[in-house]
């Protein structure tokens, strides 16, 4: 039994030796690592066993580079479903509202204090962590520090970018007491239950718990850092998201939408409130796409904050409407909305 454990340890060992490559080779990673012994005291030898052990990330790879994909065959009524239609069943799946209103009171206490500090409301602070990590069981399978090597120093459109990332999470990973190889996160190199990337650390993650650590895999850090974030991009408590409007016909396509286009409402002619909108400021036209018509949504200065997350209105509707789904879930199985 030793010699067939003894074998099946070489085997792995082996294995692992195969997939991994040896980053210190390339110039630009020998350039990369005096910088972070130099600029920021990084042990040299720990920097370069890193490096020479990374295992490369073909699926993270293949994100920013077509030609590593797999062909994908569209299923044959790709076309006719809408846009909207396909994020909702991406987005909406069984479960998603009933997990996240047991989320919601499973962490009321850290909700409410997020609230009473940063004034975000409690649903959209567990619509994101919903939607970012289904609650904390999904938070990413990739390794981060080897995601991030590979997309810093192989060749894809946003090497600059992740090499920033990269230098950031070694310096997080060095705040906190965390070993590199340790950490899992997205195919992106997003980490936690909220999924921020490594350059948010610093600036947006809180020690929320009191623990001395800032941990986005900590659900009451990731909690108040989420509500951090989005006081940060100036989120106006008691303030309306969104709503939808009516218009004529069945297509819209009478002014620009989108949240980069921001007007009067008086200057939207024919274009009316379902129900009532307590909002005075300028709003943004959102267009959802579906099989047969568009909806239309105002969208107000608290949706364009939730598109500083992820800058996709489609992103930001998904939120507020999870947001509203738990939040009425809520209600009506505990009789009060949680503040």
């Amino acid at each position: 039994m030793k010699i067939i454990k003894l074998l099946l340890l070489t085997l792995l060992l082996f294995s692992s030796m195969l997939s991994a490559k040896n980053y210190t080779k390339k110039r630009e990673v020998r350039v990369f690592i005096d910088r972070m012994v130099k600029h920021y005291h990084f042990n040299r030898s720990e920097l370069n066993h890193l490096f020479a052990t990374a295992k490369y990330q073909k699926r993270a790879h293949a994100i920013y580079v077509p030609s590593l994909r797999p062909k994908w065959v569209r299923p044959k009524n790709y076309k006719r479903i809408g846009s909207w239609d396909r994020y909702e069943q991406i987005f909406f799946k069984q479960g998603k509202v009933e997990k996240g209103i047991k989320y919601m009171h499973d962490h009321r206490h850290d909700l409410q204090r997020a609230y009473r500090k940063y004034g975000v409301e409690p649903e959209y602070i567990t619509a994101i962590i919903g939607i970012e990590s289904h609650y904390g069981y999904n938070r990413g399978k990739f390794p981060v520090f080897d995601t991030l090597t590979t997309l810093a120093f192989e060749p894809n459109r946003r090497q600059k970018f992740y090499r920033s990332e990269l230098k950031e999470f070694l310096l997080m990973t060095k705040r906190e007491g965390v070993n590199p190889k340790n950490v899992m996160g997205s195919y992106a190199g997003a980490i936690g239950l909220g999924q921020f990337m490594p350059s948010n650390y610093k600036t947006f993650v809180v020690d929320f718990n009191n623990d001395g650590h800032k941990q986005m895999n900590n659900h009451t850090d990731a909690i108040g850092s989420v509500a951090h974030y989005f006081k940060r991009h100036h989120w106006k408590k008691h303030q309306p998201v969104a709503t939808r409007v009516s218009y004529p016909g069945t297509r819209y396509k009478g002014h620009k939408t989108g949240y980069k286009h921001k007007y009067n409402r008086r200057s939207l002619k024919n274009i009316t409130p379902k129900e009532p909108f307590a909002y005075n400021g300028k709003v943004y036209l959102i267009k959802l796409k579906r099989t047969n018509h568009d909806e239309l949504w105002y969208g107000t200065h608290n949706f364009y904050v939730i598109t500083r997350y992820n800058h996709s209105s489609y992103y930001a509707m998904v939120v507020h409407q999870l947001a509203q789904k738990i939040k009425a879930g809520y209600k009506k199985k505990y009789g009060t909305v949680l503040r």
